[in-house]
């Protein structure tokens, strides 16, 4: 196999940066252009030399070599990873250099698809490696290393050893189909082991609701009137002015997005333009805008003025949200500017009654703590980030396709067993449900799969 090289430190200027080489020749290729007190391919592996990179007899670079033997490497072949000065000029001469003598530039993922294909991990610790570059809170960052060392490796892999016990004993019986009489595999005994698989299967892909949340965040629509204070509502939730307050109507006329962790999940708040009646043009785009952000949000904050009510076409809206099963809160704001009307509903203030099981809540805005508002969402939201390590969780959206399949493949087995079909037929829908599982895993894959895995990762992993 060639040997790839390829700078692995994020791109620009930077102290130090760091240049992974690795294939049957990464020691050569390197030795071929360093300099030191030894040669690297006499360096016990797992150790680090000091010693300069060369190029057309002048001095590139001083570097630290580190030596990594097959098959104890990341991706199970010999790999050198070069720590030299974070110049762009430098990185780029020893990847040139490198290039001379032999190694080609890697391309996306390909170190950790070679670290799949040399089996140092299976296919869901191969995209754990992405998932873990690319976290952006606490519990993403949590739910990847849960699945880089193997979380859902293990629990995949009993259900297919369950699977193949079941599988095996109905093969058994194929082999002796001219003895009717033989049955190896006891059929109460399957039917329970089947139960137990459909469980599993099940609870997995319940969990997708949590990890699609960890991994791409909880979007938040914040719906309502003109001058109702959703412009305000953001920026005291994000904490900085990140949308431009006004007392005209209309002020906002298209889409503000920002992000903001709370309680280790990521939300998305989407502030968007002023519901109302009104002729202009870019004002009806930005209001078809904030109709199209509030179906795509799994939580929408209605907001309007304490004192306001909402019209009907906002009240046919609202329920077209609850019917479409997204939490909807209805936010009354401006309880500063009210305090009387604001007593009168104490119950429903942020922070109020214990006991208020109401979407309404009653704010300011302007003046309330912030943290208390961030709570709020999150309540509403029920994702809790540790519930990551309580259970094993999916967050991809090919796991869940992979393990919809399995699911339907052993409904399929309940329901032969139940009709007291043969074996072979038995046979053929446990084969579906263990291929579909394989998938996840990458016991089964193809050229395809794998090149849309590992094109969505950065080149140097």
């Amino acid at each position: 196999m060639r040997t790839i090289c390829a700078i692995s430190t994020a791109p620009g200027i930077g102290g130090i940066a760091v240049i992974r080489i690795s294939g049957d020749d990464a020691i050569p290729c390197v030795d071929s252009v360093f300099r030191g007190h030894h040669p690297l391919s006499e360096a016990s592996p797992n150790t680090i030399r000091h010693g300069e990179i060369i190029h057309n007899g002048e001095v590139v670079d001083e570097v630290l070599c580190s030596v990594f033997r097959a098959p104890r490497s990341f991706t199970g072949e010999d790999t050198v990873e070069i720590a030299c000065h974070g110049s762009m000029y430098i990185q780029q001469t020893i990847i040139q250099t490198l290039i001379e003598v032999g190694c080609v530039q890697a391309g996306p993922g390909e170190f950790t698809k070679r670290a799949f294909l040399n089996g140092k991990m299976d296919l869901t610790e191969a995209e754990a490696v992405a998932d873990l570059i690319a976290a952006q809170s606490k519990a993403e960052k949590d739910l990847a290393l849960t699945h880089l060392k193997g979380g859902i490796s293990t629990e995949l892999k009993q259900l297919r050893e369950k699977l193949l016990t079941l599988t095996s004993l109905l093969e058994l019986e194929l082999d002796f189909a001219d003895h009717e009489e033989l049955e190896f595999a006891d059929r109460s005994e399957l039917a329970e082991l089947t139960e137990t698989i459909h469980a599993k299967l099940t609870s997995l892909l319940d969990s997708f609701k949590l990890g699609n949340a960890v991994k791409n965040g909880i979007s938040v629509a914040i719906i309502g009137p003109t001058n109702a204070g959703k412009s305000t509502l953001l920026n005291t939730l994000l904490g900085e002015e990140r949308a431009i307050v006004s007392d005209i109507p209309g002020t906002t006329r298209d889409s503000i997005e920002d992000c903001l962790i709370i309680n280790g999940i990521q939300y998305r708040f989407i502030d968007t333009a002023g519901l109302r009646e009104t002729t202009d043009t870019i004002e009806n785009i930005g209001i078809s805008r904030a109709k199209a952000a509030a179906e795509k949000a799994q939580i929408i904050l209605f907001v309007q003025s304490l004192t306001d009510k909402a019209s009907q076409a906002d009240e046919k809206l609202i329920a077209e949200w609850n019917n479409a099963g997204k939490k909807v809160l209805r936010v009354m704001n401006k309880s500063d500017l009210y305090p009387a009307f604001s007593a009168e509903n104490e119950s429903n203030r942020i922070g109020g009654s214990a006991e208020n099981e109401s979407n309404t809540i009653v704010i300011s805005a302007k003046f309330d703590e912030p943290n208390t508002l961030r709570q709020t969402i999150s309540d509403a939201a029920g994702i809790n980030a540790n519930q990551v390590a309580l259970a094993p969780t999916i967050s991809s959206a090919r796991h869940y396709d992979a393990l919809f399949r399995a699911r339907e493949a052993i409904e399929h087995v309940r329901q032969g067993l139940h009709n007291e079909l043969s074996g072979e037929f038995l046979s053929l829908d446990l084969h579906d449900c263990l291929n579909a599982i394989g998938e996840i895993t990458g016991e089964i894959s193809n050229d395809e799969v794998l090149a849309n895995i590992f094109s969505k990762f950065c080149i140097g992993k």
